[in-house]
């Protein structure tokens, strides 16, 4: 076999074929795409994934339920004109909320002639003592974007396990550039 031939078919076996994204209407002005084989969460799911009083607006995993996207309201409102701000808030809670916290990038972009704040980074939760089940340190990577409007702030989110940061970077990034709300 050629060296050329030879070193294609090792790219490739070593290759990780993005999925194919489908176009997803979680409401009436807000559609997203989803990898194809995706499946909405079920209540278990939102319950260990995403504990809070306010469930999102709709969630979205894969088959082994390890890598997840949500739509979610969040409380915090701000006006348009305070999107400096807000990101800076955002921010300080996403740091807040985690032992360690190590930003790839974040910034604001337009989608689909919409600004939206982002945060790109990953994660560590240290584990606890107390319970046996809990010891390890939990290490996510996060993709998380929000749409500050008059009235509501959007947040998408995309996680998965940092140890599949590399397989799931670009689709998670193919996501976010394909939200779209009215």
């Amino acid at each position: 076999m050629p060296k050329g031939l030879f070193l294609i078919a090792v790219i490739s076996l070593f290759s990780f074929d993005q999925p194919k994204l489908i176009k997803t209407k979680v409401t009436k002005d807000i559609t997203i795409a989803i990898p194809q084989g995706w499946r909405p969460m079920d209540g278990i799911d939102f319950t260990q994934r995403y504990p809070s009083v306010r469930a999102p607006l709709a969630g979205y995993t894969n088959e082994e339920r390890l890598v997840d996207f949500s739509v979610n309201i969040s409380a915090t409102q701000w006006p348009d004109k305070d999107i400096d701000m807000a990101r800076q808030f955002f921010k300080a809670s996403i740091s807040s909320m985690f032992d360690r916290v190590e930003i790839i990038s974040e910034g604001t972009h337009q989608v689909h002639g919409k600004k939206y704040v982002y945060f790109e980074f990953k994660s560590r939760m240290n584990g606890t003592r107390q319970d046996e089940t809990l010891r390890d340190p939990v290490l996510r990577y996060t993709y998380i974007q929000y749409l500050i409007e008059p009235g509501r702030t959007l947040v998408f989110s995309f996680n998965c396990p940092q140890r599949q940061l590399q397989d799931w970077q670009e689709t998670a990034r193919a996501m976010m550039k394909e939200v779209k709300v009215k």
